[in-house]
């Protein structure tokens, strides 16, 4: 009989999370304060953040312990199941070995609960009351508000115009969870007002949903804010994904030579990819990781690497990031959880670095290989995973050009049984080829005002 699926077994969890910055041989430069541009320190982020993730935002220790209750709750859903793809391997006629680490097994069907859960329990172990978050696709605003509702926490979602208006069962979901959601940009806050002044048929971005929630956190003693992407703390509770999956691997007697994964802000890349960048670092492997991003919003594959807001209004410090500029507004692709403008700071530093590398896809091709791949495994795919999927198909078919087997894992960072408005669409011919040109893209960045990286 064929194996397709490789199992761990509950105690086989992992105890630690891996901090990847302690093997970089070029540390993240400081975020920076956007009045004085002096590196700014940990207090600064007291208003947003429980201490206890303070610390892990800043830590250069290897391996952090992850808290037994935060354990227990992930014993819910993980270990997530690694699955060998027979099937696309043989819809590809490809030489290539196919894995993938399937995180739709969680409560709210992606990868997002990996990071959730601890917030929220840090937030409890501080007394935090109430916690606003922003959400693309719907993915991370249903996490938190499972998180949250576990906690007894109460969670307040500001959710991207866009994808509130396509994605209403996503807001159903937190709502079931006894979370707020409300559709930003907003009336509730003065970032979303301005927004919806200069434009009130905005579609919304992270970026703008970003800040609403932290102007919400920021003026409420009761309450911080909770990020499901970008920063570093949030990439360090992912690595879990590569954590287990590297144990399966060594179970199966595999090890891949490409990691791929779909790039919005970081933290589902650096999940799957930042253990295999260890072995890379440490041991001397030579395992290529590659980020998959939108060619709508391709801030790595076509950005600038400089200091920028991580937020539209420009509430938070300045970050050395790949971006397109903080008020960069993304085409409206279904892939929500990816329109974000620019790049987590320890991703942008690794490719900078030459330690990953990114490609993209524009929208019409990831439909293409999430119906492919659905059709040939059975799940269907979120649209966030299909850019992963979309490069893990390219590199197979590389493969078979060249005449060569490599092994390819890429991440399924959730299912798509929430997104059937975009299959809709693909199958009606309504999703169209987009890629941006390079004047929209040097418009966007001429309007920074933002320090550049002399480096």
């Amino acid at each position: 009989m064929i194996k397709r699926k490789i199992l761990l077994e509950d105690h086989e969890i992992p105890e630690k999370w891996y901090n990847v910055i302690a093997d970089m041989p070029n540390k993240p430069l400081p975020p920076l304060h956007p009045g004085t541009l002096e590196p700014i320190g940990p207090d600064s982020l007291a208003p947003l953040f429980p201490e206890a993730l303070i610390k892990q935002e800043v830590t250069t220790d290897k391996w952090v312990d992850i808290p037994d209750e935060v354990r227990h709750i992930y014993s819910i859903w993980r270990p997530t199941p690694l699955y060998r793809a027979y099937g696309l391997e043989k819809a590809l006629d490809t030489p290539a070995k196919i894995y993938y680490k399937y995180e739709g097994v969680s409560p709210s069907g992606s990868h997002k609960p990996n990071t959730a859960i601890p917030q929220a329990y840090y937030n409890k172990q501080e007394g935090i009351k109430r916690i606003t978050t922003e959400t693309g696709a719907g993915q991370w605003g249903s996490a938190l508000s499972f998180a949250c509702q576990h906690f007894g926490i109460t969670c307040e979602v500001y959710m991207v115009r866009l994808s509130y208006r396509d994605k209403p069962y996503r807001k159903i979901m937190m709502n079931t969870w006894g979370a707020e959601v409300y559709p930003s940009p907003s009336e509730r806050t003065q970032a979303g007002r301005n927004i919806l002044a200069a434009n009130p048929d905005s579609p919304g971005s992270l970026g703008i949903a970003i800040s609403e929630a932290v102007e919400m956190a920021a003026t409420r003693e009761d309450t911080k804010y909770a990020l499901g992407s970008v920063l570093n703390h949030v990439k360090l509770h992912q690595t879990i994904i590569g954590l287990e999956a590297i144990k399966q691997l060594e179970k199966a007697g595999d090890m891949p030579d490409i990691v791929i994964a779909p790039f919005g802000g970081g933290s589902n890349f650096a999940g799957l990819s930042f253990p295999f960048i260890r072995l890379n670092l440490e041991e001397g492997k030579n395992i290529r990781c590659v980020a998959s991003e939108p060619a709508s919003c391709p801030k790595l594959t076509r950005g600038v690497f400089r200091y920028d807001f991580g937020d539209t209004a420009g509430m938070t410090p300045l970050l050395p990031m790949y971006t397109l500029g903080h008020d960069f507004i993304p085409a409206p692709i279904h892939a929500g959880g990816l329109r974000y403008h620019g790049a987590g700071v320890i991703v942008s530093q690794l490719l900078k670095d030459g330690l990953i590398e990114a490609s993209a896809h524009d929208n019409l091709e990831i439909f293409e290989a999430g119906v492919l791949f659905a059709r040939a495994e059975g799940v269907i795919p979120a649209p966030e995973a299909n850019h992963g999927i979309a490069t893990a198909i390219a590199e197979a078919k590389k493969c078979k050009e060249e005449g060569t087997s490599k092994t390819i894992l890429f991440n399924l960072c959730g299912h798509g049984n929430f997104d059937m408005k975009a299959y809709e669409d693909y199958f009606a011919g309504k999703i169209q080829q987009h890629e941006l040109s390079q004047e929209e893209i040097n418009a966007s960045i001429a309007r920074l005002e933002t320090p550049e990286i002399n480096a």
